[in-house]
């Protein structure tokens, strides 16, 4: 392999008025890979809703806000140009195709990466958040965290499944919904659901019942789902989903939206012994699942429990369940400099699936 040129200067998109859906593409200095870490050059950066939530200040749980000049994102893939000090016995090389995850890198040291919950990392770096995210041409990350792309699989198709779908199969695993089970995804639709149904349905077996608005049902059911739910027209979504589950309600129910709506009634939707997997984030103030009363909890013996995105070796398993061509991204590719246009398509929930960022100039 002759020698990679790599520029002094490359592009970034930063969230120059934090609070406000607004970036600004700047020129920034190419880092130089430290101990540790590699030195990507970033082809692709898929666009998340968590992204959104940064750049508005909009998450009441994050504890600080965004500062102008962030650059966002943390669906990134490009092609490791340059080790760092301390990388010779790495698992990846120059010229290996990589991902940047949410979690960019984790202390490994800490109680919960003991317990393999990484991210619950107390010393976690989060990419687009503090750490300089894939909003840009060239990122540094941790040879040992970052997530090999199979070959076969195409750039911009892995960026999304690099926090979308490695979060929702992280989420799907915690449901402990078996095959043959009713598994009802909340926001089915959305580029996180319509990835959640496809692992669902596709990879683990489940029945699928997807619940999105009427507009998203072609791309629900073509992602796999068995039934559809639309929310808009539809009386009653508990009576709804026991329709089609013989009376009972589902095993599991995913809520990938961050709609707070979707959680006061996500409990309704379950049968005895189920278990709802909180995922999407609602913005402002935090409120309680408001179908979650005591009585019922005890009463039919249900279970909720928090999914954020997913471990190093989850990720790998999102990935290569794509390489096979189980999962399928419907994806968008726009260029660096429609972002904010994105972001604002984004707030106004017309986004159907997922759009991926081309940050080659």
């Amino acid at each position: 392999m002759g020698d990679i040129q790599i520029p002094k200067k490359h592009k970034a998109a930063v969230y120059d008025k934090p609070g406000s859906i607004s970036t600004k593409i700047e020129e920034l200095d190419v880092p130089e890979p430290g101990a540790g870490e590699v030195l990507i050059n970033l082809t692709h950066s898929g666009v998340c809703h968590s992204d959104m939530g940064v750049m508005l200040n909009a998450w009441r749980t994050l504890p600080f806000p965004t500062q102008a000049g962030q650059v966002g994102g943390h669906e990134g893939v490009g092609k490791i140009v340059k080790m760092g000090p301390g990388t010779e016995n790495s698992a990846v090389k120059v010229g290996d195709r990589v991902g940047i995850k949410w979690m960019a890198g984790i202390c490994e040291a800490c109680e919960p990466c003991r317990a393999g919950m990484d991210a619950n990392c107390f010393n976690g770096k989060i990419s687009g958040y503090y750490t300089p995210g894939t909003f840009q041409q060239y990122v540094l990350g941790p040879a040992n965290y970052v997530t090999p792309i199979p070959d076969g699989l195409d750039s911009a198709a892995a960026a999304p499944l690099l926090c979308a779908g490695v979060t929702v199969y992280s989420a799907l695993r915690k449901a402990n919904a078996e095959s043959g089970n009713h598994v009802v995804i909340m926001g089915a639709g959305g580029g996180l659901g319509h990835l959640a149904v496809q692992y669902s349905a596709r990879g683990i077996g489940h029945r699928v019942i997807g619940i999105d608005h009427s507009s998203k049902k072609d791309l629900v059911i073509d992602s796999g789902a068995e039934h559809f739910i639309p929310v808009d027209g539809t009386e009653s979504l508990a009576d709804a989903v026991k329709a089609v589950t013989r009376g009972h309600g589902a095993h599991a129910v995913v809520v990938c939206t961050a709609h707070q709506g979707a959680y006061d009634e996500s409990v309704n939707l379950l049968r005895f012994g189920g278990c709802v997997v909180c995922v999407g984030i609602p913005e402002g103030d935090m409120k309680p699942i408001a179908s979650a009363n005591a009585g019922v909890m005890v009463g039919k013996a249900l279970r909720i429990v928090g999914s954020a995105v997913g471990t190093r070796k989850e990720a790998i398993e999102a990935v290569e369940f794509a390489a096979r061509g189980i999962v399928k991204t419907h994806y968008r590719v726009e260029k660096m400099d429609k972002l904010t246009d994105i972001f604002k398509e984004m707030h106004a929930q017309k986004l159907k699936g997922r759009v991926v960022i081309d940050l080659s100039d």
